[in-house]
């Protein structure tokens, strides 16, 4: 079948709804109107109230209800509308979801996933865009993934439901309804935790992730045009982050470049970076260049074009990792 992520996801929940009875979705505007971006269209007609449910305005309180379900043996998946309300979420995420499988020894586990669209340019309004994904994977006991292509966002999305630990799971918006790719009918899924390498290359690494990745493969096709051959992973999950695909890559070019959308200050590019740094040190022939965000909030749409990382500012940053 052909889809594009939005597809993609409604497949994986109607698969899952289908073949786990312990699966129920649960958020604001799910149902009825299946969902703002339509990823939950038609699942309440087809599966009915109590496995699809309409909540009200209060995203700590769906965040909560799906805790609790989770603790009862259930497996929800929570929709939060968009990934800037998740600070609404956070007292429940960290103190409680987060923290109940060690905290009762595992008697109790929160088999759970929470999905929020997320990122930027797209022209939405303050706190619709943001990418808040280090904040939670600076979270111990909750893994953060984030798909790339439609493919992965299926099969992501179906291991994540399946995954005894709570999952973040941010989709991003930009690429929503960007384009269609062949994905299998049916079952599968694709492991959390494991980056994969988008391109192949033995001159540059491109390390991104979610939208980012698309732009990155935008880069590497204005580089080749110079005779640059990057590389490109796309991490997929940044918690647990797949160190060793990362650094594999490193060794083979020595140079590294790191995207990503969400600000600069505190990001997933330092911890990319820092691992780099730890493991492929003397196989570096550069300093690691970051493309990301800007230290400030996410602005409105008249200057979002230049605070989400272009293919030419990654561009860019390869040229200077090379002519160190």
């Amino acid at each position: 079948m052909k889809a594009n992520v939005v597809e993609a996801v409604q497949d994986a929940l109607r698969i899952a709804l289908r073949e786990d009875p312990a699966c129920l979705v649960l958020g604001e505007d799910v149902g009825r109107n299946g969902g703002v971006f339509r990823a939950t269209d038609g699942l309440q007609q087809e599966f009915g109230e109590s496995r699809v449910l309409d909540t009200p305005l209060a995203e700590s309180s769906i965040a909560g209800v799906g805790l609790g379900l989770a603790a009862a043996g259930m497996h929800p998946v929570c929709e939060i509308q968009f990934a800037g309300f998740l600070y609404i979420t956070m007292n429940q995420i960290g103190s409680q979801v987060a923290r109940l499988r060690l905290r009762t020894g595992g008697s109790l586990k929160a088999q759970m996933v929470i999905r929020a669209p997320y990122g930027g340019n797209v022209r939405t309004p303050d706190l619709h865009s943001d990418s808040f994904e280090a904040i939670y994977a600076h979270t111990p006991g909750i893994k953060v993934v984030l798909p790339a292509t439609a493919y992965a966002a299926k099969g992501l999305l179906l291991a994540a439901i399946e995954d005894p630990d709570p999952v973040l799971f941010l989709e991003p918006m930009r690429i929503y309804r960007g384009y269609r790719e062949e994905i299998p009918d049916g079952r599968y899924t694709v492991p959390l935790g494991q980056a994969r390498v988008a391109r192949e290359g033995v001159d540059v690494t491109l390390v991104a992730y979610g939208a980012a990745v698309g732009t990155a493969l935008e880069a590497a096709d204005a580089l080749a045009t110079e005779g640059v051959e990057a590389e490109v992973v796309d991490l997929q999950t940044v918690a647990p982050l797949d160190a060793e695909t990362v650094l594999a890559s490193v060794r083979k070019t020595g140079r590294a470049v790191v995207i990503h959308e969400a600000a600069r200050p505190g990001g997933l590019g330092a911890e990319v970076s820092a691992v780099i740094q730890e493991g492929a040190f003397y196989s570096l022939e550069a300093p690691i260049e970051r493309v990301t965000g800007w230290g400030t909030p996410y602005p409105f749409v008249q200057a979002e074009g230049l605070y989400v990382p272009s293919a030419a500012r990654i561009a860019a940053a390869a040229r200077r990792a090379l002519s160190a």
